[in-house]
């Protein structure tokens, strides 16, 4: 399982290399631990010019099960915990959960990947769940006090520049928008960010992580 694990995260590690919305490296050059810095290149967001490091941690059977992501310098956020850990329904472990009310939709699937996640996370920042706070703090300001709440943001983007790496040139939106007219790609609208947007792909390596699933999942008969 851990064989699979390995050869599904290097894909997707190799695949997130490349895209300009986030900077990854293994961490002692073990595939199962990663430092990841997310990077907003969406102008309208309140993060936009962020570099926001987090460890990202993954499962030996993964993806069966969700990767663990904490950032480094923890965030003033309704869903993010003072200590840097993520309250968000795609790293909750797959299935229903009556106690939360959530659903397997909402959770974590074996079809899942880092990029999903780190989307996701990207996703949260400017649309912060408020009903069940991670930090209740930072709940109370986003609604009652808007504006000293974009200000602790602002205080936070800044913090965030402190762990660019020298020499690291940070993209921006024009960069992000040049280098899809160079791809071919001229349809990118920050405004209904999804996959693409972000310079992602959804199905890059869906159709080699299910033949590595059916190859596990033979095996696991062939045990029995």
């Amino acid at each position: 399982m851990a064989d699979v694990a390995q050869r599904v995260l290097m894909n997707e590690f190799k695949a997130l290399s490349k895209e300009t919305w986030t900077n990854i490296e293994l961490l002692n050059d073990n595939v199962f631990e990663w430092s990841v810095a997310l990077i907003v290149l969406n102008p309208d967001s309140l993060y936009y010019g962020g570099y926001f490091k987090a460890k990202m941690t993954f499962p030996r059977n993964y993806p069966h099960s969700p990767p663990d992501f904490k950032f480094v310098r923890p965030l003033y956020h309704p869903n993010i915990y003072p200590d840097g850990r993520l309250c968000i329904s795609i790293l909750h472990p797959p299935g229903d959960d009556e106690m939360s009310g959530e659903l397997a939709a909402e959770r974590w699937s074996p079809v899942q990947r880092a990029e999903t996640v780190l989307l996701s996370i990207l996703s949260l920042l400017d649309d912060a769940e408020t009903s069940s706070p991670a930090n209740v703090d930072a709940g109370v300001m986003l609604r009652n006090a808007p504006e000293a709440y974009r200000d602790m943001v602002k205080k936070d983007t800044e913090a965030s520049k402190q762990d660019i790496p020298v020499g690291f040139v940070m993209p921006t939106s024009e960069s992000a928008w040049k280098r899809k007219e160079d791809e071919g790609d001229f349809e990118m609208s920050w405004e209904d960010s999804d996959v693409e947007s972000f310079g992602g792909s959804e199905s890059d390596f869906d159709e080699e992580m299910d033949s590595d699933l059916e190859d596990e999942e033979d095996e696991d008969e062939e045990d029995k």
